[in-house]
């Protein structure tokens, strides 16, 4: 049976948005797992997709206080339906990110990152999967805010990155 999946990070809230736009939560509540790549700045997020999200796989990311760190892991992994998932905040500068991920997590099959609110979708060499859905409330230098869902199913990922209308 398909698990379906939504992919977030950087949705700094409150600073960037004080909610989350409506299509992120829908996609949130027809999802099997919701995946965050950290950056959530203050708890309440955390607390409401604990609630509405089926299954969390979560981190911290590099603006998230004591709080956040205390109950979230630096780096969060899973498997999911044979897949070995692992999500981090920061996957370091774009130019060779691949070869370095790919080292540094030798025995993962998807990793998930944010930080850079750029979306991304690569392979490296040794078959890692690198996704990072960029930011559904601050999109910096892109076109616009984006997120990612997925479904996994007999060990496929077939992922959609979503751009969200300009607010």
């Amino acid at each position: 049976m398909p698990l379906s999946l939504t992919i977030l990070a950087d949705t700094h809230l409150p600073k960037r948005a004080k909610i989350l736009p409506a299509e992120v939560w829908a996609a949130v509540e027809s999802s099997d797992v919701v995946v965050h790549a950290g950056d959530w700045t203050e708890a309440p997020l955390l607390d409401e997709l604990e609630v509405r999200a089926r299954r969390l796989i979560a981190c911290y990311g590099n603006n998230d206080g004591p709080d956040l760190r205390r109950r979230l892991p630096l780096v969060a992994t899973a498997e999911l339906d044979g897949v070995r998932l692992a999500v981090v905040h920061e996957a370091g500068q774009k130019q060779g990110r691949e070869g370095r991920m790919a080292a540094l997590y030798p025995d993962v099959d998807v990793l998930v990152f944010g930080h850079s609110h750029i979306p991304w979708d690569t392979r490296a060499p040794s078959g890692l999967r690198l996704l990072n859905p960029g930011s559904p409330t601050d999109r910096r230098r892109q076109p616009s805010c984006t997120f990612m869902t997925a479904v996994l199913e007999a060990g496929a990922l077939e992922v959609t990155t979503h751009s969200l209308p300009v607010r």
